[in-house]
């Protein structure tokens, strides 16, 4: 686990939180805030996020190996993952591979089977492909109120304080040598390819999973989640969150942490 930082609080059974690209642990801190008491929580900064070092793969199967790491390191034997958004990807690829580490899986929004990257997030992607991405990223540390004509202006429903959002997912990347690049290359390395070949494991994963979408995401659409639902048997249930966005975990998270609290339960 080296170079990788992760969120350590509170003692009992282990939730481990995993965000996406472009945010960090921060994501969760509002679920935590609701669980510390009763678990101990966990939440990664993937790789180049937050806290935690770049890394020269930064792919999807890459990202599922630092959660591995993070496990192995730690010694957690049994954890109720919970994902959002390239996490999400991320998780499921850690599911299949890895499925005697979960007690439970819960997915949020997130990247699934052809649906990766979504169709709404290629314009940024491809800024990406040809290098523009990370000038125009940095500009958003000294101008945070642009970050609601970026993708994190869809993700939200509403935007608060962009200064803090900054300050916790923009900046920690573009901080580190080479950051925007790596950034660059990451966002380049999301690949379908990568999630439609998990999908005949993802048919045998009886793991107990359970699946909240909110409805609202121009990114995933709630038919995803019900993709997720047919295709893993240990589906149990979905929940929609009415008009939640992508990072509703985050803005939303008292409407998740019931759910969660009655599944783990």
């Amino acid at each position: 686990m080296d170079g990788i930082s992760y969120v350590d609080v509170g003692d009992g059974p282990v939730s481990l939180f995993v965000h996406g690209v472009g945010t960090s642990s921060y994501l969760w801190r509002n679920v935590i805030a609701e669980f510390r008491d009763e678990r101990r929580c966990l939440a990664i900064d993937l790789p180049l996020h937050g806290g935690s070092a770049s890394r020269d793969d930064l792919s999807i199967p890459a990202l599922a190996e630092a959660v591995e790491e993070l496990c192995a390191g730690l010694g957690l034997d049994q954890v109720d993952l919970v994902a959002n958004d390239t996490g999400g990807a991320a998780a499921q690829v850690f599911a299949v591979r890895h499925p005697e580490r979960l007690r439970s899986l819960t997915l949020t929004n997130c990247d699934v089977h052809t649906n990766t990257p979504p169709d709404a997030f290629k314009p940024t992607v491809e800024l990406a492909a040809r290098g523009e991405l990370a000038a125009l990223t940095a500009v958003a540390l000294e101008q945070p109120e642009l970050l609601v004509h970026t993708a994190f202006g869809d993700g939200y429903e509403r935007i608060e304080d962009p200064a803090y959002l900054v300050d916790h997912y923009l900046r920690p990347i573009l901080d580190k040598p080479g950051g925007g690049q790596a950034f660059e290359r990451l966002l380049t390395s999301i690949d379908a390819e990568d999630m439609v070949a998990i999908e005949p494991r993802l048919a045998e994963l009886t793991v107990p999973t359970l699946v909240v979408w909110g409805t609202g995401d121009v990114f995933f659409d709630v038919s995803w989640a019900y993709w997720l639902r047919d295709t893993i048997p240990g589906v149990k249930d979905v929940v929609e969150i009415e008009g939640g966005r992508l990072f509703f975990p985050d803005e939303r998270a008292g409407e998740l942490v019931p759910h969660l609290r009655r599944f783990w339960g």
